[in-house]
């Protein structure tokens, strides 16, 4: 098969596009000459797609079966809602002999590529799956391209621990460069600081070197886990989709502000927290970015914007490096994991 180093060539339909924006990809597991075919293990579903699948289909049979049909009739896994998906793990199985990522049949690797533009087979139907976590134990194929991103999972950390890190690896590694950015003691908000993007991307700024950390979070019980963690000078408990709300629990406004929300409706009360001047980084596949470049607007705001990626050099490593110094973070992972179990 020939290879576009992008994925052209799986593109279905529409033709001309890129994988990300295509209705449909060919997740045939020949690999071409400069791709990688993973035996796929785990799913690690983004936290916006799975809250809106369990919004909107309820029982975990439910969402198991929307998965198991957006798979087949996409070849990927895109939800058509959010537009995003997530990442994958698995073991290694072919190489094609041009491949660029250094891998070799064998190697158990962690995409850090979005699901959504990623060539996917699923073989087992989902059987060990409730459909009731972001995590989904599956049997299937899935391949990279010769442009995709990659790491080798490691060793010392149990994989759904390191598929979680990995997961949101390009939060903490984007809130790094703007903190610093932004110079030595200056003062940021994490929106969704309990979570694990947001926990990742306080210890970050944290290690940047700012003064003021403030984490806001939407209810007691994770305002305890994060005042326990240390991770935030400030921990305030508010809707962050009331922007009125917000700016007045964060009190003065803030140099940079970090969204890792799950739901949307939060771009307003970011803008509202931050400086004229400042930053405002979205991390959220739930975010509407033309509420948030109108609401500044109309706001007569003048923040930059950023839209987070995923993806800045060096990302996975900084974020496990963070997973593995910071206790705070460890201990807020435990508890999302807990929660999760719970519900």
């Amino acid at each position: 098969m020939a290879s576009s180093p992008w994925g052209l060539h799986r593109v279905v339909a529409p033709v001309g596009v890129l994988p990300q924006r295509a209705w449909r990809l060919d997740a045939d597991p020949e690999p071409g000459v400069d791709e990688v075919v993973v035996a796929v293990e785990v799913l690690n579903l983004d936290a916006a797609s799975f809250r809106q699948l369990r919004e909107e289909h309820g029982s975990g049979a439910a969402v198991r079966a929307a998965v198991l049909g957006i798979v087949a009739e996409r070849g990927k896994m895109q939800n058509p809602v959010t537009g995003s998906g997530g990442m994958l793990s698995g073991t290694v199985v072919a190489v094609g002999p041009e491949s660029p990522l250094g891998l070799v049949v064998g190697d158990r690797v962690a995409s850090l590529v979005s699901l959504s533009l990623t060539p996917l087979r699923i073989t087992d139907g989902l059987v060990g799956w409730d459909g009731e976590s972001e995590q989904v134990p599956c049997a299937g194929t899935a391949v990279l391209f010769g442009r995709s991103v990659v790491a080798r999972l490691p060793g010392d950390l149990p994989v759904g621990v390191a598929l979680s890190v990995l997961d949101v690896c390009g939060a903490p590694a984007l809130t790094d460069r703007v903190v610093r950015a932004a110079g030595v003691g200056a003062s940021v908000c994490v929106v969704g600081g309990g979570g694990k993007s947001g926990s990742l991307s306080l210890a970050a700024a944290r290690a940047a070197g700012a003064g003021r950390v403030v984490a806001v979070v939407p209810t007691e019980g994770e305002a305890v886990a994060v005042r326990a963690s240390g991770l935030a000078g400030e921990v305030v408990v508010v809707d962050a989709r009331d922007p009125v709300a917000v700016a007045g629990a964060v009190g003065e406004r803030v140099d940079v502000t970090v969204v890792c929300v799950d739901v949307a409706g939060c771009e307003h009360g970011a803008v509202l927290v931050t400086a004229d001047g400042g930053t405002v980084v979205f991390f959220s596949m739930a975010t509407s970015f033309s509420a948030a470049a109108l609401g500044a607007e109309g706001l007569a705001a003048d923040v930059r914007m950023l839209i987070g990626n995923g993806y800045v050099p060096g990302h996975a490593e900084f974020a496990l490096s963070l997973y593995r110094g910071e206790a705070g973070v460890r201990g807020l992972f435990a508890a999302r994991e807990r929660q999760t179990a719970v519900s």
